[in-house]
């Protein structure tokens, strides 16, 4: 049974009510891969062409201090799709200790979590999701046995083929669970995975539905179709970014063909920052793809939906992935995993122009097992650590302290000026710990991932 049906049995489960009289909305998730905070045009982006995300946020909000979990793909994800840190999920590493899930992996997340398409489903949502899994190869864990009732899509990264390990099959496009291309033709991609989010909007339009659509770009290596391919100022990298807004604006279109645009929220962000080669920026910010810099983890986010987000609106204070399970439940009137089993919370009320509050006193930075740092309002800290450089003996780390609204770039360590505010956060550092847990260190609130006891490779017609 699903935890989510075993919470609505104990009571544990609390009923959220729209603030809405209108009717629940539809939702389009897109979430891109590695595409980094200074990479469209409405976070400062002078290298791409990017008027279909920029449109986003001038008809609704932007979110300049949104953030994923971890700075690479699996963890962020799952925090996304269950609303939880990665380690209360046990998805911060692979079974070997890896940053990420490889194929024929045993671990994937758990179908006893609960998903945002199973929140959704309760409220009669159709759901698809389309693109990028990386949650688990094995059939026990892909999106139908998540609350997803269609998946077309890749299973992992776009550089996990039989290339990069011998054991790994060829690179798999997927039809649900059964493999309908290998390897995939990576150039065509985006175009494919926009083809069928029009086609599932254009025959659910006379219900709700959500649509969770996970880009394989702009993750190295970078493609995109012949249409844009040597397009952009910015190589290949800018090609398939600029693929990616075309892809927001077919999706845009379809919604205002028809009729569509005040019943659909679309929200457009991604997994993580851009890697510190191949071409992506996270300007102003510090720091790549994998780190707790902020680049690793803060990332660009709009969000629309008319006549309900006030457009031109933005939002500074702090947000989550693990706060879209919540919002989501509120916004369609569903219901959702008590506050103690998970911990996002909803920003609805950000969303709709009527708070202008974080709703996390503390954000917390993990690297793989590892807490990193600690932010709570403009305050972040980065814990004290030992770094082991390739052929270099260690070397001490000690904390710093910064005030991200007076230095977003993390350049001014003021540790010595404010030792409250270090105590303060040290605080809520051993609460994380107490929770997830740190390196040798387990959390009283972790639960197990899924894990099988063979993997199966995915492989053509099967």
């Amino acid at each position: 049974m699903r935890l989510r049906l075993a919470l609505l049995l104990t009571g544990l489960t609390i009923f959220v009510s729209s603030p809405l009289s209108a009717a629940p909305p539809n939702i389009i998730l897109i979430f891109c891969d590695d595409l980094g905070y200074g990479d469209i045009g409405c976070f400062g982006s002078e290298k791409h062409r990017t008027p279909n995300i920029d449109r986003l946020a001038a008809e609704g909000m932007k979110l300049t201090s949104f953030y994923s979990t971890c700075g690479v793909c699996t963890p962020s994800r799952s925090s996304l799709m269950t609303g939880c840190y990665p380690r209360r999920v046990n998805m911060h590493e692979s079974a070997r200790g890896e940053w990420v899930l490889f194929p024929l992996a045993r671990k994937g997340l758990n179908p006893q979590e609960t998903t945002i398409a199973e929140v959704l489903k309760t409220k009669g949502y159709a759901t698809a999701c389309i693109g990028k899994w990386h949650l688990g190869d094995q059939k026990e864990f892909l999106p139908t046995e998540q609350g997803f009732d269609q998946y077309f899509g890749i299973p992992y990264s776009n550089d996990m083929g039989s290339k990069q390990r011998k054991q790994n099959p060829p690179l798999p496009l997927l039809v649900d669970k059964t493999v309908i291309e290998a390897p995939v033709n990576q150039n065509t991609i985006t175009k494919r995975y926009t083809e069928h989010a029009v086609k599932f909007i254009t025959q659910n339009k006379d219900k709700p539905f959500f649509i969770y659509l996970p880009h394989t770009m702009p993750h190295n290596p970078v493609h995109s179709s012949k249409e844009f391919a040597g397009q952009s100022v910015n190589g290949g990298y800018g090609d398939c970014v600029e693929e990616i807004d075309w892809s927001t604006g077919e999706i845009l279109k379809t919604l205002a063909k028809l009729n569509l645009d005040e019943r659909t929220l679309v929200l457009f962000t991604s997994d993580n920052g851009a890697a510190s080669r191949w071409g992506g920026s996270n300007k102003p910010l510090s720091g790549f793809k994998g780190s707790t810099m902020e680049g690793g983890m803060r990332v660009p986010c709009v969000v629309r939906w008319p006549g309900h987000i006030p457009a031109g609106s933005e939002f500074d204070q702090v947000a989550s992935t693990i706060d879209l399970l919540p919002t989501f439940a509120e916004l369609s009137s569903a219901d959702a995993p008590a506050e103690s089993h998970i911990d996002g919370r909803s920003i609805a009320e950000v969303f709709l122009g009527t708070s202008k509050k974080s709703p996390h006193e503390a954000y917390y930075y993990y690297f793989r097992d590892t807490l990193q740092a600690v932010r709570s309002g403009p305050w972040k800290l980065h814990l004290a650590k030992t770094v082991k450089p390739r052929n270099k003996p260690a070397q001490q780390i000690p904390m710093k302290l910064y005030n991200l609204e007076d230095d977003i770039t993390e350049a001014n360590d003021v540790a010595k000026d404010h030792p409250e505010v270090v105590k303060l956060l040290l605080a809520y550092a051993e609460r994380a710990r107490q929770h997830y847990g740190d390196k040798d260190q387990t959390g009283e609130l972790q639960r197990p991932a899924g894990i099988v006891k063979e993997a199966v490779p995915l492989v053509l017609g099967k």
